[in-house]
């Protein structure tokens, strides 16, 4: 192997492209094991489990007068001790958490954040604006514990 001489510009740039070009293989197996590993980054959260969803009952939903009714959907999550409700309406999500607890709730889906909320000491939040994929929601209690909802779609 020779050595490089870095004053000379031809060889820093070959250089520099084996560097990037090195950077873009990486083994897939290597690339799995890092999402799964990142998949685990909840594995201490309390699953709260969907028991109420409104649109359960949209096929036996009363004719509205208005041609133009408001779009309200209401979903429940319930864990051990803990529930979370959260109405999504066109403008964002209103939550409710009870027991009251002051924290962060998070609206995330596998690639990411979607949006991030302060939940004040009444358990109060509100979310804007409405993701319009599918995510689940992570609140992380400022003393207490992390509660991980199902996916809600929209």
């Amino acid at each position: 192997m020779t050595e490089t001489d870095w004053n000379d510009d031809g060889q820093l740039l070959e250089v520099l492209r084996d560097a990037l070009v090195t950077e873009q293989e990486v083994p897939r197996a290597f690339v799995e094991a890092g999402k799964a590993a990142f998949a685990w980054r909840t594995i201490d959260a309390e699953l709260a489990a969907l028991t109420y969803d409104s649109a359960w009952a949209g096929l036996e939903a009363a004719p509205v007068r208005s041609a133009e009714s408001a779009t309200l959907r209401s979903l429940t999550f319930a864990s051990d001790g803990w529930t979370i409700e959260i109405e999504l309406t066109p403008e964002g999500l209103l939550g409710q958490l009870d027991p009251p607890a002051a924290g962060e709730i998070t609206a995330r889906t596998d690639s990411g954040v979607l949006a991030t909320g302060r939940v004040d000491e009444l358990g109060f939040v509100v979310l804007k604006p409405l993701p319009k994929v599918p995510y689940r929601l992570v609140f992380v209690a400022d003393d207490g514990p992390t509660i991980l909802t199902g996916w809600v779609t929209p």
